[in-house]
Parts: structure tokens; sequence; C-alpha cells
């Protein structure tokens, strides 16, 4: 396993430097999150680009993400929106979001980017409060255990034809143990059976490996 999890760490690094997938808001985003003490679990740069495509084909102009961590994944999306657009990024962590706030506005993004900072299903209710527009876009990507509640309040809180992205969904694999005791792989497994039985959505998932290791991503379009 660890030679082909070098040769995964091998080839991202190969397709960053390609694909030009590296500048020095992210560069800086990264350094500054590493020396705060965040941890280093955001997207990879070409996750990052993955869902910057995603969203802007989808011609998002109000996106949700739940989970900021140090912004990193905020950029990316938050470069996919129009001059007018907006994206609320929920953070429980106050030290994180300061980070995030930072580094996104290094970024010079911060007039596109509104942060909540609260638990993140207290920030989910007083978003349903708003009477918002619906979201065009919401990414996931916060506590794993609670991924069936955000999946529950995405739904309420987009439209047909929004789109839905979960990540870190395979769990090394370890999505296939009924037996687990992990609360995030029990979590996942939870929001997967969610997302096949429900008929307002079409969903998929997809396994990746890379620098990141082994996980992958939900993706779901809300159809009605």
């Amino acid at each position: 396993m660890k030679a082909d999890e070098d040769k995964w760490r091998a080839v991202d690094e190969f397709l960053n430097d390609s694909l030009s997938l590296h500048d020095s808001a992210l560069e800086s985003a990264l350094v500054a999150s590493a020396a705060a003490g965040l941890p280093s679990i955001q997207v990879s740069p070409a996750q990052g680009r993955f869902l910057q495509i995603l969203a802007r084909v989808h011609g998002s102009r109000r996106i949700l993400e739940i989970g900021t961590l140090g912004g990193y994944s905020t950029i990316w999306l938050a470069r996919a929106l129009p001059s007018n657009g907006r994206l609320i990024t929920l953070e429980l962590n106050e030290h994180y979001a300061k980070v995030a706030a930072s580094n996104v506005a290094r970024a010079n993004l911060a007039n596109l980017v509104d942060f909540r900072i609260a638990p993140a299903l207290e920030s989910l209710a007083k978003l349903a409060g708003e009477n918002l527009d619906p979201f065009d876009f919401i990414f996931i990507d916060a506590d794993k255990a609670n991924t069936p509640s955000y999946f529950e309040w995405a739904l309420k809180l987009s439209r047909t034809g929004s789109l839905i992205v979960v990540d870190n969904v395979i769990r090394n694999g370890a999505l296939t143990d009924i037996e687990s005791t992990d609360a995030a792989v029990q979590g996942m497994r939870r929001f997967i059976k969610m997302a096949g039985a429900e008929p307002r959505i079409s969903a998929t998932a997809l396994q990746t490996v890379g620098s990141k290791g082994y996980d992958g991503f939900a993706v779901a379009l809300v159809t009605g």
C-alpha cells in the first residue's frame, strides 16, 4: 500500500504542475493554515479545480459551503462565481474561520464570501429562517457523522437543478464495513443510503486516490 500511496502522490504532483493548479493565493492559504496549526485535511489542488469547474459549468451564482477549515476550497469555489455572486461558508471553529477569512481576503475574494461561525446545524436553521434564494451549488465537507443532517438541510435550501457535492464518502474503503464503530463511517453509510432512497435527486459517487489517500465524492443533482 505504501508504494501505491507514493505513486498516487507523485501523479498528483505531476498533475498540479502540468495543469497549473498552483498559484500564490492558494499556496499562501496552505502555508498560513499550516502555520496556524490547522489540520491538513483540505481538498487537493486537483479536487479544488474539479469543484470549481462543476460550479462554473453549473452557472452557480449562490454557493453554500458546509465546513470552511482554512478557506482553501472556499477560494476555489468563490473563483467560480460571477462578480455579483455570493458564497456562504459555515465553520464551527472561530480560529479556523479567522485564518480562512485572512486567506480569502488575500485572494481578493472577501467581497464574495460570507462567513457564519457557529455549529453548522444552527447556522443552517438560521439560513432557512432568512428566506434566502435557494443555493445553486452546495459543498458538504464538515464533521462526517452529521453528514445525513447536512444533506437534509441541503435539500431544503436547494432548488430543482441545484448540485450537492459531499466529500470524503469512501473513508479509505471503510464505507462497506457495516460493523464499523467509527462515527464518520456510519455517518457516510447513512448518507449514501439516504441519497439512494431520495426521489428528489439523481446521485452518484466516485472513488478517488491521490495525495489525500483513498476516498471519494458523492454528487447529487436535485431533480424535483
